[in-house]
């Protein structure tokens, strides 16, 4: 059963009967159709005038003043939808078999209440399967599978990244940027920034407040046209930024700081939104004693209000709050960070599994737990995971860190690991607690940008050049490494228990997915065939299929079944690519 509270403008559209225009405090939201309320909400996108409730299932329902109250909400007619972003003239979705369909004013001008598939408008034929969708005010951006960042619509302050004079407004995708890791903008923002794989980041569009970060005033250009490097970002992984009308706000991640996020802001502070009780024109941080001591799980930013949850389960709030939006209990602005009482949630013991959206001049706190990630994510959580860990090293100065036998033995260089297990040992015993950290964080994940130096030094006496997925494949192979059985149509299927619970898990910070209390057993793979099964498998460990698998129609809807079980089609449907171009390149 879903679990979403809601508050701020209750009128264009209504979302709530018989209720107030103006909810100031948090109530629970309930769909008037039950069926509705039985399902989890997977994500909700809202603009003025039209929410969109998107569900785990992959389908989705839009509240629209728009329409005729009768046929509100209503049903969109797009089946396995994976995300839904709104923009103020613009509806964009991505579905599973990713393809990006939009409907708007701003993309197709004739017929502005018709899905179109923009993915399909690509030139580039090889280029077409978009791994992401982000909305600006009045354009869309897409960032495709071969990471290459593409915008629709308009142009109008250079958010695409040409000069507007020359390009207004564009209704075919247009590249703007190869080398992209992810994109950020918002549904008030004629700004964009793109984040590159070597954690640069680079800005265009409307910057009149400063909200872009280049720290130029508004007396400098009120337009960049040209997407340009941000220089001197605040220290640590970026997290999010997320773009209200005029300012800007980013979280960052401190690694060397437990982890420590922290928030950043720039731009406008007009009406509060900001953060700050003045413009700021590059990313300073954004400093309250209400957080300084939790870790930051989610932000959303409105048009002018922003919303900071944590993990003592603090909503923390600020910025305008003409309609209640701030769920203070009042309609007063507010400047300064301050925390609103939440009711009792139901599942407030899994806090860090509650998601924040912000609409125009409204708000939403709501349960979606998320699913798969990809192997070198999960691996890095499972070196962090005490529970786990069979072996440990100590630093020269004395520290103890533990890792996985495991996982060491297939991913050093040879497979009679005692002689690199010696190895390695040595080697921490001479290196500093963060430095041996940063060694196994580069052993579990090939990512020698951790710490190019100490790549070097450790690559010359491990082969760090083998893959994750091939280490990870190899396991499948070996039948003593398995400890966790699963039982399948009077089948047993052995795997390592700790691999298998981390790429299979379906609530974060939970191992819920897999468990040895089969009274409380959430994995069941009865749906799918031996064939299927075996290319489940494959993938889990590997995100790959094997050369010589045929893939069949009735294979492809079998893992859709266990997919949509799993859930996994909410952050890494890999798979179905795979699946689906193998099937259309052997036919």
């Amino acid at each position: 059963m879903n679990d979403c509270l809601f508050f701020g403008s209750n009128l264009n559209p209504i979302l709530i009967k018989n209720e107030p225009d103006k909810i100031t405090k948090p109530i629970q939201f309930k769909f008037e159709n039950e069926n509705e309320n039985e399902k989890q909400i997977k994500q909700i996108s809202s603009r003025a005038f039209s929410t969109i409730f998107l569900f785990k299932n992959g389908k989705a329902i839009e509240y629209s003043n728009e329409k005729d109250s009768k046929q509100n909400p209503y049903k969109i007619q797009i089946e396995n939808i994976q995300k839904v972003t709104v923009s103020s003239q613009n509806v964009a979705i991505l579905t599973i078999e990713r393809n990006a369909f939009v409907k708007g004013r701003d993309i197709n001008p004739n017929n502005p209440s018709e899905f179109i598939n923009i993915s399909s408008l690509i030139e580039d034929t090889n280029d077409r399967i978009i791994q992401d969708i982000v909305s600006g005010v009045f354009s869309i951006y897409l960032l495709t599978s071969n990471q290459n960042a593409y915008g629709i619509g308009s142009n109008g302050y250079g958010q695409l990244g040409f000069d507007s004079e020359t390009l207004k407004k564009t209704e075919k995708p247009i590249l703007m940027m190869k080398n992209v890791s992810k994109i950020f903008s918002g549904t008030y923002s004629d700004h964009v920034f793109l984040l590159n794989s070597n954690q640069e980041l680079f800005v265009c569009g409307y910057n009149e407040y400063g909200q872009l970060g280049l720290g130029e005033s508004r007396r400098k250009e009120i337009k960049i046209q040209k997407l340009t490097k941000i220089q001197n970002i605040p220290k640590g992984k970026i997290i999010d930024i997320q773009c209200g009308y005029g300012y800007s706000i980013m979280l960052i991640e401190d690694e060397n700081e437990n982890p420590k996020r922290k928030l950043y802001s720039c731009g406008n502070y007009r009406y509060n939104g900001l953060g700050k009780n003045e413009d700021t024109y590059k990313f300073t941080e954004i400093k309250s004693s209400l957080f300084e001591n939790d870790y930051i799980l989610d932000i959303s930013v409105g048009c002018y209000h922003t919303l900071i949850l944590t993990s003592n389960s603090k909503l923390i709030v600020f910025g305008d709050n003409r309609y209640g939006e701030l769920g203070a209990g009042d309609t007063k602005h507010q400047s300064i960070q301050i925390q609103i009482e939440l009711p009792k949630l139901r599942f407030n013991e899994d806090i860090s599994n509650y998601h924040l959206s912000c609409g125009f001049y409204e708000s939403f706190l709501y349960y979606s737990p998320p699913s798969f990630s990809n192997i070198e994510e999960d691996l890095i959580k499972l070196f962090e995971r005490k529970e786990f860990c069979d072996i440990s090293f100590k630093t020269k100065n004395g520290e103890i860190i533990e890792a996985h036998k495991l996982i060491l033995k297939y991913r050093l260089n040879q497979n009679e690991n005692q002689i690199e297990i010696e190895k390695l040992e040595e080697i921490i015993s001479n290196k500093s607690i963060k430095e041996s950290n940063q060694i196994f964080e580069m052993i579990y994940s090939n990512n020698s940008k951790i710490n190019p130096k100490l790549y070097e030094e450790i690559k010359i006496d491990f082969n760090l050049f083998v893959s994750i997925e091939e280490s990870m494949k190899e396991l499948i192979e070996f039948e003593n490494e398995k400890d966790f059985i699963i039982e399948r149509k009077e089948k047993q299927y052995k795997f390592p228990k700790s691999i298998l619970i981390m790429r299979s898990k379906l609530f974060r910070e939970k191992f819920l997915s897999v468990t040895e209390d089969k009274s409380n057993k959430v994995t069941d793979y009865s749906e799918l065939s031996d064939e299927s099964f075996q290319i489940f498998e494959y993938w889990i460990y590997s995100n790959q299929i094997k050369d010589e698998i045929q893939i069949t129609q009735e294979i492809i809807d079998e893992i859709q079944i266990g997919i949509d079980y799993f859930q996994l089609n909410q952050t890494n449907p890999n798979l179905f690519d795979l699946l689906i171009n193998k099937f259309n390149n052997q036919n």
